[in-house]
């Protein structure tokens, strides 16, 4: 996906349908000249509703749609008849999609599940017609309800990728060469850092035809919690990886303060962070032999750790048990 194609965040504004009148009707037939009332109630009106769709990955359908508005309810009419309902509008959006009001910035929803369905603005109520209010003192009123007008507002759509492991690393740190290693993910690597503009997704085969989500996220930098590099666009994507694979590279001149400072980061962004399960990898290891690898034990966090080259294949297959096992406590 190019980086012009992936949209994880969109403000749109959204207007519900007002609500149909309630009818002002006596009944009249050749037999009845003075009949009572039968006016029907208004129709409400349509609501904006968000519904989750697993094929999308990006929000990128709703870039250029800046304004969704559902219709209104129409007017009740005699023998009680009740008015047609306004037609919902709705706004289909990847799993992972967060709701925000634009104003408050209060989180309303999130879009977790296929096919599920949350009201982001209700529809107006139809107005009450005037069979409603006939009593024994009144039992021809000449009035009904107007219907409720609709709602209306700026919101926030966020994407959070829904994934089991998330691969956090500086930018370079060989995220993308492992998520290729790894699935059939085809991210763009070169060797530069911020080659990961935008976070890619894999779907990696474990044994018996099970699997996992991974995504590389782009590189964190120190000073990414507040705003620095590619900041908080997509530190977010982090909070909903149930592992999160810290990648740090053989050649890296203090892997314990590399690390230290990847979770400096994320604890500072979001100390919920912390509590999700932890995997240290030290990435390019066909650089070191057995000695030299020996020598960083010693010197490595506490920590889950593991050493591996995606170039060379070096100990892919027991990382993909590591975190099977890890996914499966």
């Amino acid at each position: 996906m190019s980086n012009a194609n992936f949209v994880d965040y969109v403000k749109i504004f959204c207007r519900s349908g007002k609500g149909g009148a309630g009818s002002v009707h006596l009944h009249r037939d050749k037999f009845t000249r003075k009949g009572g009332p039968d006016g029907g109630d208004g129709g409400r009106g349509g609501h904006v509703i968000l519904k989750g769709n697993e094929q999308l990955w990006t929000l990128l359908h709703l870039k250029f749609r800046k304004h969704v508005f559902a219709t209104h309810g129409e007017g009740g009419g005699a023998s009680l008849k009740t008015g047609a309902s306004g037609e919902d509008a709705y706004i289909e959006v990847p799993l992972g999609t967060v709701a925000r009001d634009a104003e408050s910035n209060e989180v309303l929803f999130e879009i977790t599940e296929h096919n599920q369905e949350k009201v982001l603005i209700a529809g107006g109520r139809g107005g009450l017609g005037n069979d409603h209010f006939k009593s024994s003192t009144n039992q021809t009123p000449r009035f009904a309800q107007p219907g409720e007008t609709g709602g209306e507002g700026w919101f926030i759509l966020e994407l959070k990728l829904l994934a089991d492991v998330g691969l956090v690393g500086f930018p370079n740190a060989g995220k993308s060469t492992l998520l290729s290693a790894m699935s059939a993910a085809r991210p763009k690597i070169a060797e530069y850092p911020f080659t990961t503009l935008v976070p890619n997704l894999g779907i990696v085969k474990y044994r018996d035809d099970r699997s996992f989500v991974m995504a590389d996220i782009p590189g964190i930098i120190e000073g990414a919690s507040e705003g620095k590099g590619l900041g908080h666009r997509f530190l977010r994507h982090i909070e909903r990886n149930s592992i999160l694979l810290f990648m740090v590279p053989a050649d890296s001149k203090d892997i314990r303060e590399e690390y230290g400072i990847l979770l400096s980061e994320l604890e500072k962004y979001n100390p919920e962070l912390l509590d999700k399960g932890r995997l240290l990898v030290i990435s390019k290891s066909d650089l070191l032999d057995e000695e030299l690898k020996e020598e960083i034990r010693q010197d490595l966090p506490e920590i889950k750790s593991h050493f591996i080259s995606s170039v060379a294949n070096i100990g892919l297959v027991t990382l993909n048990d590591i975190i099977w096992k890890m996914l499966n406590i």
